[in-house]
């Protein structure tokens, strides 16, 4: 149990607990049903495990504080979510239920994903987005991301299931040394047993997740999490997101080829396009 007296996430808890109390809420799945969240939510807050997300901060002020919400409880989730290290306090929920998954979905129509880059192919994407580009910055978190990859080195992995557009191969990033690095990692980390890539071609047109990337955690009894990406990413467990973002997930990945043919494709693409 964390410490109210000492941790901002514990006190932020405490007084969440005591805001739902006294707004008539006596159980924390009565609040959790009229929000539209899993009961897990509201009771990782009140302890302290998991800070609000900007989301559901708000929509706890508006519940428990009154119809004019200041934004408080969003700054106090801000402050108590706020890491030491190079992650962004929006981040850390995706992180944590990555980290927690029996299976994860991965649908990217413009790069790849996080979790498969190589070190230089993550750190020509991020001296390209951030305002601080010096050497200790960027490459703190080139090993933030690096680090995620522990997971495929678990002893018991997630399941992992990765949906890309033929177009992040064929987007150069870096340098063609990069790229070719790059795509040669993702056609080897697809040889594992519970590692599928499959890939969309550029000619079957339209597709339902042109709207953007998104990234979908299951585990074992614990809600599925849904994280999109954006110019500031979110993450939510509210079910009818996750719901939307599972069908969207499965229309685009039945107009994907199968993994052996995507494997194919992948280094044909490598040796044809980016080997120097």
């Amino acid at each position: 149990m964390y410490d109210p007296a000492s941790n901002p996430a514990a006190f932020l808890g405490a007084e969440l607990r005591r805001a739902r109390v006294a707004a008539g809420f006596t159980s924390q799945e009565a609040l959790a049903a009229r929000l539209g969240y899993d009961r897990t939510v509201i009771a990782k807050a009140e302890t302290g495990e998991r800070p609000p997300t900007p989301e559901v901060a708000d929509a706890l002020e508006a519940e428990l504080f009154g119809s004019s919400p200041s934004g408080l409880v969003g700054r106090l989730a801000s402050l108590a979510r706020r890491a030491d290290g190079p992650v962004p306090a929006w981040f850390e929920d995706w992180l944590e239920a990555e980290r927690q998954a029996l299976t994860l979905r991965y649908w990217q129509p413009i790069i790849v994903p996080g979790l498969f880059q190589t070190a230089e192919y993550a750190r020509a994407l991020l001296l390209a987005a951030q305002t601080d580009t010096s050497d200790e910055a960027i490459g703190a978190l080139v090993a933030a991301r690096l680090a995620r990859q522990a997971i495929f080195d678990k002893p018991d992995p997630p399941d992992v299931v990765v949906v890309l557009d033929e177009v992040v191969l064929r987007r150069l990033v870096g340098s063609p040394q990069v790229m070719h690095e790059q795509l040669t990692q993702i056609a080897d980390l697809s040889g594992r047993s519970y590692i599928s890539v499959q890939v969309v071609p550029a000619d079957n047109g339209a597709n339902a997740g042109l709207g953007g990337a998104l990234n979908i955690a299951s585990g074992d009894g614990t809600p599925d999490v849904v994280h999109m990406d954006a110019v500031e990413g979110q993450t939510t467990e509210r079910r009818a997101l996750v719901r939307k973002a599972a069908v969207a997930f499965e229309r685009v990945r039945g107009d994907a080829l199968s993994r052996r043919q995507s494997r194919d494709l992948i280094f044909r693409l490598a040796d044809e396009l980016w080997k120097t």
